[in-house]
């Protein structure tokens, strides 16, 4: 069966690909007259939109923990510094469609939009699948077909009355073809969704320059956190991944589970300091995550990979200097040890109190694991080193044995080169007619809603850019 445009991938790109195609070639009269005097009109773009799983907008789903961060209201100059690969191929589908317009049309289509703090926009109802459900309505509403449940096998071209048009062929062994493709099947991230990475073989026979793909916004490991000592290769599937289901050890129990609130957090490579941030970190079943845990991950995955030294370093006080740190300990140490209550206490117990001053309770435990050097001596007669306690808790020092890969990451870091591509349109340049939008892209940004935007935008893009191609 012929289409005028087929769609591969029913994600965020792919949804947004038919409304903007839809929209961009609409019914429009030719001026002439039909035989029997009828005024002639050409009908609606057939658009074709093939989705592998059974229903679409699974990964959208997943989003902002159920609730769907689907873009970041920040103007370009605020927006594009949170991309981290390629701004400029991305800046035409930005203003194309900015967050305001994407919010504008996500509220003219029925859904109900809140704006939170850092720019996050939400569904009003905080339920995810009510952005995928107004996404999906609006695309039929532009006239696009979806077909779940098929999943392309091959792409191959065709000559039809001397035009080359796209021959697509389903695993179920269903056949299409297009006069124009577009690729927006997501990366690698999630492969439960249905993101395994077909859209990049695809280009990649179409003659197209993959960049090496890695995972991004992923929880990064610590030395010691996970069981893999036993048997070191259980749970990879590459020397620095570390599966997310492999058992936590002790030390990782302790701390999964704890937040922490306005810390700061350095990234060094080699013994150098590479990158910084200040926020919230969250210990988890996966490692060190959270958004300033994500926001240095794309840099720690990628000098892990290239065989880099890395390590991450804790700020448990980052708005305090170290002298005024120093002083306040000092204080809180003489009255735990002049308090009434503290006698017959070990020195140990006493410190014990001491840092319950000084971070949330559940902490201590593991912080102790980590940094047994902030106490000295043996058997009950130990001392508490107060300048070791101060470093330990502007510097809590991670090195870090891996990371956690496509299963559970957020973005795909890499893809089709930003070489390849005319950023006006989201074309190939070397492949006529075939476009390339989303996740695919080499194109990634920090959590936030920014690369479900990006996703949206470039996508709408390839579907305005595609019809206008026809009309």
């Amino acid at each position: 069966m012929h289409y005028d445009i087929i769609i591969i991938g029913g994600g965020a790109a792919g949804l947004m690909a038919a409304v903007g195609a839809g929209r961009a070639g609409g019914k429009q009269g030719t001026g002439g007259k039909q035989a029997g005097g009828a005024e002639n009109s050409k009908e609606r773009l057939r658009i074709l939109v093939l989705e592998k799983m059974p229903r679409p907008g699974r990964k959208i789903v997943i989003t902002g923990k159920g609730r769907c961060n689907f873009t970041n209201m920040k103007d370009w100059a605020s927006f594009s510094p949170h991309v981290r690969a390629n701004s400029n191929l991305l800046r035409p589908a930005f203003y194309n469609l900015t967050p305001e317009a994407l919010a504008d049309f996500f509220r003219s289509e029925g859904l109900e939009v809140d704006i939170e703090r850092g720019d996050r926009a939400f569904p009003h109802s905080h339920k995810s699948m009510d952005v995928v459900d107004t996404l999906y309505n609006a695309a039929i509403r532009s006239g696009a077909t979806v077909r779940t449940g098929s999943e392309v096998g091959q792409i191959g071209f065709e000559e039809e009355f001397g035009e080359r048009l796209f021959a697509v062929t389903c695993t179920d062994g269903s056949e299409f073809s297009a006069s124009r493709l577009i690729l927006a099947t997501g990366g690698l991230s999630y492969p439960s969704t249905g993101s395994t990475g077909d859209g990049y073989r695809f280009a990649k026979e179409m003659g197209m320059e993959i960049k090496n793909c890695f995972p991004s916004l992923t929880a990064l490991v610590p030395k010691g956190y996970k069981l893999t000592g036993n048997n070191p290769e259980e749970g990879r599937s590459s020397q620095t991944h570390i599966d997310r289901s492999c058992e936590l050890s002790a030390l990782g129990t302790a701390l999964c589970g704890i937040q922490l609130k306005n810390v700061g957090l350095a990234l060094k490579v080699n013994g150098n300091q590479v990158q910084e941030a200040e926020g919230d970190l969250d210990f988890t079943d996966g490692g060190i995550e959270g958004p300033i845990g994500f926001a240095v991950s794309r840099n720690a995955v990628k000098a892990m990979i290239n065989g880099g030294k890395v390590s991450l370093g804790i700020n448990l006080k980052p708005s305090v200097d170290k002298a005024e740190l120093t002083a306040r300990i000092n204080g809180l140490w003489k009255e735990i040890k002049s308090d009434p209550r503290s006698k017959g206490k070990s020195e140990r117990q006493a410190g014990k109190i001491l840092l319950g001053k000084l971070m949330p309770w559940e902490l201590v435990q593991g912080f102790l694991k980590c940094n047994p050097s902030v106490f000295s001596g043996k058997n009950g007669r130990e001392t508490l080193k107060l300048n070791s306690l101060v470093n330990s808790l502007t510097d809590w020092t991670f090195d870090l044995e891996g990371h956690v890969g496509y299963e559970r990451c957020v973005i795909t870091a890499g893809g089709v080169s930003g070489e390849e591509i005319i950023p006006k349109t989201m074309e190939s340049r070397k492949v006529k007619g075939l476009y390339v939008c989303g996740e695919l892209l080499d194109i990634d940004a920090d959590t936030g809603g920014y690369n479900l935007h990006i996703a949206f935008s470039t996508g709408f893009l390839a579907g305005q850019s595609a019809a206008k191609s026809l009309r």
